[in-house]
């Protein structure tokens, strides 16, 4: 197995933590141990209680059981606890794919998504959506990458980076194609939730076929990526099987704390959900007028679920140069380039302190509009 450098690790392993204002964020306002324990009146108790032994390979049966509840058809014995959802990913990919098989994977995308399923030795084709065409969902493109000796399918919808979200013809077609041809559909959901419209929430893929792989995690909608919690829930018996016995080579089981703290914040997932949908939405407004005021640098397909969006960037020369830049006046935008897509940048809008972060893009701008070193 050879993987490159994860390049948008690398970028954030460089500027996350030394730059003042996160306005790249794929993931939504976090919340204290606190705050979350103050969800139910126990809880801080058995948390201090909670036994630092192992935990089931397959996930504590409380968090199962909670995760189960999200789904319409899966039972707690049909999910799988994976540390993160990139884990997930990984354990997934190398139980169903190898060399002599054929995946196709939708583009642009987050990294792993294309190169650990590369790193199995299997042929990886892209179902590319492309910013000209408004990021339309081309079902007959699709149709056409999908040939007799495809196994598997990855989607994300919502999706990262450009927050664009298939609509319900559009996704039952899709179900219908994969049935119809037997390819697996492995569909990341770890966005599911964040639908500015409720209407536009879309069934889970493990919901409408028996077949298929949905991944979820705690990170993004829920706002709680320290906890390094993800899943997959599928009715296929035997590939939760294999996923299993993966799992005893990488991590066994998660962080018991994690779990405990997990299956709260999914007993109380309307709440938070609630609260990460009110944020985007005010500040997707925001954006909104940010965007209006500069017409001529950034120009985008307005998102229609989570916290991200991927606007094209004109007029400033370089665009990894331009986030280099801002970066250095303390404000952190993602290039494009980490997801081939170099003309672009990743904006998120799930965080609290987002308009002071825009207050202080808009003064950089400004720098760089004059000829200005824009902080360096």
């Amino acid at each position: 197995m050879n993987l490159p450098p994860f390049r948008i690790e690398r970028y954030y392993e460089r500027y996350e933590f030394t730059t003042r204002y996160m306005l790249s964020s794929s993931d939504c306002e976090s919340r204290s141990i606190a705050e979350l324990l103050s969800l139910e009146p126990d809880a801080g108790a058995r948390l201090l209680a909670h036994h630092l032994g192992y935990t089931e390979s397959a996930g504590a049966p409380g968090l199962r059981r909670a995760i189960a509840d999200i789904y319409e058809t899966i039972d707690p014995e049909e999910v799988v606890v994976a540390t993160c959802a990139e884990e997930a990913i990984f354990l997934v990919y190398h139980a169903l794919l190898g060399p002599g098989d054929r995946a196709v994977v939708e583009t642009p995308c987050y990294e792993s998504a294309l190169e650990l399923a590369r790193s199995t030795g299997a042929e990886v084709a892209g179902w590319h959506r492309a910013f000209a065409d408004r990021w339309a969902y081309d079902l007959d493109a699709l149709g056409r990458r999908l040939t007799p000796d495809t196994g598997l399918l990855y989607v994300n919808q919502p999706h990262n980076p450009t927050g664009t979200l298939m609509d319900a013809a559009t996704f039952d077609r899709l179900i219908g194609m994969v049935q119809e041809r037997g390819v697996r559909l492995f569909s990341d959901e770890v966005y599911r939730g964040l639908e500015y419209a409720p209407g536009d929430r879309l069934p889970a893929a493990c919901d409408r076929d028996r077949r298929a792989v949905s991944l979820g995690s705690v990170s993004k909608s829920y706002g709680l990526p320290g906890l390094r919690i993800g899943w997959i829930a599928t009715h296929d018996q035997a590939l939760r099987r294999r996923v299993i016995d993966l799992k005893h080579y990488t991590t066994i089981c998660a962080s018991a704390p994690s779990e405990e703290l997990a299956a709260l914040a999914l007993r109380h997932g309307p709440e938070l959900l609630d609260r990460n949908r009110g944020l985007v939405r005010a500040n997707l407004d925001l954006l909104d007028g940010f965007l209006a005021r500069h017409p001529a640098t950034f120009r985008w397909v307005r998102p229609k679920a989570g916290p991200i969006g991927f606007p094209r960037v004109h007029g400033t020369g370089d665009v990894d140069t331009l986030c280099a830049r801002l970066a250095a006046a303390g404000v952190l935008l993602l290039p494009g380039s980490v997801y081939d897509e170099p003309e672009h940048v990743r904006l998120g809008f799930g965080r609290a302190d987002l308009p002071e972060a825009m207050a202080v893009l808009e003064a950089a701008l400004a720098e760089v509009g004059s000829g200005g070193a824009a902080g360096g």
